[in-house]
């Protein structure tokens, strides 16, 4: 006759694995610190002075024109990873109106602004072959929460300066005097003030220290006809200064990129997760930024 089978001990039953999550945001409705979305339609009356849309060119007819011819000619899609399938001509041409506009000599487009500067800081953070491990990363204790999201995902020591105090990352590098990158808005997006650049580069400099600067709310606003503050600032192409930019903002459009000198763009080509495994920006904003820059310019 069979054998019974062994008679299985109850397991007890499972927690709500979210459960945490009703009590935290009890916690932050009572502080009033609930964030809700408010679809605007296409056809508000209401002037819009939240957004980021510094000149008005999200919807000249030019631009918004060249988004839709890219979208017919290249598709909806960028179809994938710009190492694979998902580099245009548009892509191509973009990157080279970017850095000739901005005084760099080579820019990489990535799907958002965001993704820029993740790329920008851990990939420059990383280890450095010959120069040893991971860089010193020096950040103003106002930057953007990608900047700082960056510092965090590089796993490189980090150290949090006073906010626009180019005295304070001196102190720092002269104290650590190895391998290390300065990281910075040109204007900062929740204080609404401008970075000393040019103090900062003199910081940099005097250690050896690279300049990484996230010029999103200078390109289109500052400088010579809108080429940013990092241009302003006389360091536009210098060897040891990268920017960042967003065509979200003045170019009306979307997705980001980065601008330094080649060998960096190179090295971010291998090198940057947020460009490697990512799917290309969409070819209608690609046409919708260049078509802007062009407007701008």
């Amino acid at each position: 006759m069979p054998q019974d089978s062994p008679r299985e001990t109850p397991r007890p039953a499972l927690r709500d694995p979210f459960a945490w999550i009703d009590a935290h945001h009890e916690r932050r409705l009572a502080a009033g610190l609930v964030r809700t979305l408010r679809p605007r339609s296409a056809d508000s009356p209401l002037t819009d002075l939240a957004g980021n849309d510094y000149l008005g060119l999200t919807r000249h007819p030019e631009v918004t024109e060249a988004a839709a011819e890219a979208a017919r000619r290249w598709g909806a899609g960028a179809t994938g990873s710009r190492l694979v399938t998902g580099s245009t001509a548009l892509h191509a041409r973009l990157e080279e109106e970017l850095a000739a506009f901005c005084g760099f000599e080579a820019a990489l487009v990535f799907s958002s602004g965001y993704a820029a500067n993740l790329a920008a800081v851990t990939a420059l953070a990383g280890p450095g072959g010959d120069a040893g491990g991971p860089a010193l990363l020096v950040s103003d204790e106002g930057n953007h929460a990608s900047l700082i999201d960056g510092c965090r995902l590089a796993r490189a020591e980090k150290a949090i300066v006073p906010h626009a105090y180019p005295d304070a990352v001196r102190k720092v590098l002269a104290a650590h005097g190895g391998r290390a990158l300065a990281v910075t808005d040109s204007v900062f997006s929740v204080d609404g003030d401008a970075a000393p650049l040019p103090a900062l580069a003199g910081a940099c400099r005097a250690h050896g220290a690279g300049l990484l600067v996230d010029d999103a709310h200078g390109l289109g606003v500052l400088g010579e006809g809108g080429r940013g503050a990092v241009h302003a600032a006389g360091l536009a192409g210098a060897p040891d200064v990268v920017a960042t930019v967003t065509l979200s903002k003045a170019l009306g459009s979307q997705g980001g990129a980065v601008l330094g000198p080649q060998r960096v763009i190179r090295h971010l080509v291998s090198n940057a997760r947020t460009f490697i495994f990512d799917t290309g920006l969409a070819p209608a904003a690609a046409g919708a930024a260049l078509a802007a820059l062009t407007v701008l310019r």
